[in-house]
């Protein structure tokens, strides 16, 4: 592999500094570096992050192609400035046994735009009746570490402690999809004085945080790892914020849609706005982007859902459910959080890399950008302002809410072990 010296990045938003990659590590970082025979990146003004890392994605590969694969949402999390993705199991068939996870495992490695961890189910065939192969998943290829069974709830308390007491012996998490379904039957979005006004089913925000604070409480009896995907309500947040200070083993992510979008839009009944979680309300997005700039949120993950155009394009009612995130994620936390003085870039390494990698126990990523460490790094051009364009997305789907939105930023490089998967906003 050549040398690539990147020139005049802000490193962590900081001052200006040189990056030089030789191969797949940081061989020094500093100022007025050289390198003969480099290819040489001029970053002037740009921020250099550790590469991003996704907790949450749904690659629907196998069994939905049509939707997404490995390879488009590789490409797409590439784009995003994204060098791992943790791949969610609710495929088809579902990722329970090693098999499966072996599978999306090794096509993830042929994809080269990424790497990609896959997710296990908690239970057989997302059922929620009878554990998965965790043990099996674990030890296979993949050495699986996250489980869940996102897109529905562990509901059961017998099987979500059987699973906590589970995954111990190899320092595992499971990530709880939040929401009783006996409370969110027939729900189309958030409860409250919007889904009064369209006659829409209200889907409370009891339904989330009455399932977290029980595996809180679980979490802490049986002593393991429980990750909460997707918070999405105050409430939510004070739980976190309360188990965390008994000293709990717990975190936490947000999507970037929830930092951002309320449940106003959704009177347009634009199918494009039904997610799930729902878009919450104005004061539900402000307590969310608190937590997230205090820790409390430990994270960002996108939630990325593609879906074909016939599962979005019909009437609300029938619409599936989710938005596609990965390549505009770092815009729209740029937006939210930095914009608005709530996070540094620091901050925004933290929070979508380090903290990522370490809750998903992902080695080689969430780094420091230092000598000696992964070149896996993202080149960020902050100043950068531009409409979102669907048309022009790496991932097979078109699904985004942030069509014709002006957003700030967008990633001009993605190096994955010091390989560049992006050149000047390109996939290469």
């Amino acid at each position: 592999m050549s040398k690539i010296l990147i020139r005049g990045a802000k490193v962590l938003g900081g001052e200006p500094q040189d990056v030089l990659i030789d191969g797949e590590t940081i061989a020094e970082v500093g100022t007025d570096l050289s390198a003969e025979g480099a290819r040489v990146v001029e970053a002037a003004g740009q921020i250099l992050l550790p590469g991003l890392v996704d907790l949450h994605t749904h690659l629907r590969e196998p069994g939905r192609e049509d939707s997404e694969t490995v390879l488009t949402g590789t490409k797409a999390a590439a784009v995003g400035g994204f060098t791992a993705v943790h791949a969610m199991a609710n495929t088809f068939p579902v990722a329970d046994t090693a098999g499966v996870v072996e599978q999306v495992w090794r096509l993830g490695k042929e994809s080269g735009y990424c790497d990609v961890q896959p997710i296990g189910a908690v239970t057989v065939g997302l059922e929620g009746r009878k554990l998965a192969e965790l043990g099996a998943m674990h030890d296979s290829a993949a050495g699986v570490r996250v489980f869940s069974d996102d897109g529905k709830c562990v509901d059961d308390a017998v099987i979500m402690r059987r699973a906590l007491e589970y995954v111990k012996a190899f320092d595992g998490v499971v990530a709880q999809h939040a929401q009783e379904p006996r409370l969110t039957e027939g729900a189309q979005m958030n409860e409250g004085i919007v889904s009064a006004e369209l006659g829409l089913g209200g889907w409370p925000a009891v339904a989330e945080e009455s399932i977290i604070a029980r595996d809180v409480l679980l979490a802490a009896h049986v002593g393991s790892r429980v990750h909460i995907c997707h918070l999405s309500t105050a409430g939510s947040v004070e739980i976190v914020r309360w188990a965390k200070s008994k000293g709990w083993n717990v975190t936490a992510e947000v999507t970037p849609h929830h930092l951002l979008l309320t449940d106003e839009l959704v009177r347009s009944y634009n199918p494009v706005y039904k997610v799930n979680p729902p878009l919450r309300t104005e004061a539900d997005v402000m307590a969310l982007r608190e937590a997230l700039a205090d820790g409390t949120i430990d994270c960002v993950a996108t939630d990325h859902a593609p879906h074909p155009h016939e599962d979005k394009d019909c009437e609300w009612g029938a619409a599936a459910m989710g938005m596609v995130g990965l390549e505009t994620a770092l815009s729209v936390v740029q937006h939210t959080m930095v914009d608005s003085g709530l996070l540094d870039w620091a901050g925004v390494a933290d929070r979508m890399s380090f903290r990522p990698a370490h809750i998903g126990r992902l080695t080689g990523h969430g780094r420091p950008v230092s000598a000696g460490e992964p070149a896996n790094l993202t080149l960020h051009d902050s100043a950068y302002r531009g409409v979102v364009d669907p048309a022009g997305f790496a991932s097979r789907s078109r699904n985004t809410p942030y069509e014709g939105r002006e957003l700030p930023g967008r990633v001009t490089h993605t190096f994955l072990r010091g390989r560049a998967t992006v050149v000047d906003g390109k996939l290469a």
